[in-house]
């Protein structure tokens, strides 16, 4: 039977590997669609948990998680051989940068290696990973063609960058149009084949390095003005203008406009590490990205910027941070989601804790976090008891469960880095808000 034969009749087996953020919501949907899909996994409690309908993404309905192991569309394993089975391999492993920012390959390396072992012709493989433009030909094409298999002919091989945003109600897997790109134009072919059943939309493009350079892009031009957002609240701090209401009025344009909001920092796998891919392969080329490294140091340098505020207000009253009872409310990067990758809550707690506070959090999504070192800690129950008993309390993720009302009603001092006390009461002299101070400027 051939690709397209299988095709037909939904046939064809799908594989996924890696199953975190970006592979299980894939897996999921590629099930939904009627399509056989086996994940494979390197973890086996994972593995153990996807088998058993057990979820544990945000982003994936427990009930058609349930429902597709249950019909028998998906099931995982860590066993790699049976790519020898497969006619399609997506490949969505972390792509993390090294400490001296620079890409960490190694996942995809593994990843080539097994695929490699196991390749055979027909076998279609896409990149979903994040990563510099010219790794699905450069990087990855060479593991393939030393088997002397011939890729566009023999085998198939494509670059579609995820699009996951953790939390967004709106935009899933699904209804985010798909960019792909393909080493060949047969490449592309085969590898829209079976995509363009399982997402609403594709965008087919010239190359791989096409599609490779479109994330980049998107998550760069987002990077870059929240850096320059970041910028302008250090700004309007130093004039005493409110930077939410500069924003909110400028939003009121209906053209050449578009709004972002300051933060204590960049979080999540994406904003923070894809546009420093483009920098390492721009310095190969030597050329030197300033936009990137100029917004990269102020979005790093926000963290410090929080605590000089926590500073100030500790200072207003007549408190110093060393030995002071601080609270963070929100660890995961950013609301509504339990994802702690890259959050500048932790780069808070870490700084705070080195300048002597008494550091407790509190977030409803993220129970417990590892510290750098060794050991863990563990999210505290919110009272009006304990936000009495604070010195400061910093508002660091606005998660929408919580009681803000309540927190500026009880607590002596609120760093807010979110604007979440905006239109509350009783926030004179006891709120200062990221690039305003409020009352506290008195």
């Amino acid at each position: 039977m051939t690709f397209y034969e299988k095709l037909l009749t939904k046939n064809v087996a799908f594989g996924v590997i890696g199953l975190g953020y970006v592979g299980l919501p894939l897996a999921v949907e590629a099930a939904k669609a009627g399509f056989k899909i086996t994940g494979i996994e390197i973890d086996p409690e994972k593995v153990k948990k996807v088998n058993q309908g057990q979820n544990y993404i945000g982003d994936v309905s427990d009930a058609e998680l349930k429902q597709v192991v249950t019909d028998g569309y998906l099931t995982a394993t860590t066993d790699f051989s049976v790519i020898k089975k497969l006619d399609y391999v997506s490949i969505c492993v972390p792509t993390p940068l090294n400490k001296l920012r620079d890409p960490d390959m190694s996942f995809i390396s593994s990843a080539m290696q097994e695929i490699t072992r196991y390749l055979h012709k027909d076998l279609v493989i896409i990149l979903e990973s994040t990563t510099y433009p010219g790794t699905t030909r450069e990087y990855m094409l060479p593991y393939l063609e030393n088997t002397g298999l011939t890729v566009g002919k023999d085998f198939f091989l494509a670059f579609s960058p995820e699009r996951v945003d953790p939390g967004n109600p709106v935009y899933h897997t699904k209804n985010t149009p798909k960019v792909i790109g393909g080493i060949t134009k047969e490449c592309t072919k085969h590898a829209m084949a079976v995509y363009e059943q399982i997402f609403d939309q594709m965008v087919p493009v010239a190359s791989a390095e096409t599609a490779e350079m479109a994330k980049l892009l998107e998550n760069t031009f987002r990077m870059i003005n929240i850096g320059m957002v970041n910028e302008l609240a250090i700004i309007c701090d130093r004039l005493g203008v409110d930077v939410w209401e500069v924003i909110e009025a400028a939003g009121t344009k209906p053209f050449g406009f578009m709004k972002f909001f300051p933060g204590p920092g960049l979080g999540g796998h994406c904003i923070p590490i894809d546009p420093h891919y483009l920098s390492w392969k721009m310095r190969t080329l030597n050329y030197k990205t300033r936009f990137i490294e100029l917004a990269a140091e102020v979005n790093t340098s926000m963290p410090e910027y929080v605590i000089e505020s926590v500073i100030e207000g500790l200072n207003y009253h007549k408190k110093a941070i060393n030995g002071s009872k601080i609270l963070l409310l929100g660890m995961a990067y950013k609301k509504d989601i339990d994802d702690l990758r890259e959050s500048p809550a932790i780069d808070i707690y870490n700084i705070l804790v080195d300048k002597g506070a008494e550091v407790m959090y509190h977030d409803p999504h993220c129970p417990v976090f590892k510290l750098d070192g060794a050991g863990y800690v563990e999210s505290v129950p919110l009272t009006t008891d304990l936000l009495a008993e604070m010195d400061c309390v910093v508002i660091t993720t606005d998660h929408t469960t919580v009681d803000y009302q309540t927190v500026v009603d009880h607590a002596r001092l609120v760093i807010d880095t979110r604007n979440a006390t905006k239109g509350l009461k009783n926030t004179a002299e006891k709120v200062l808000r990221l690039g305003y101070k409020g009352g506290l400027s008195a």
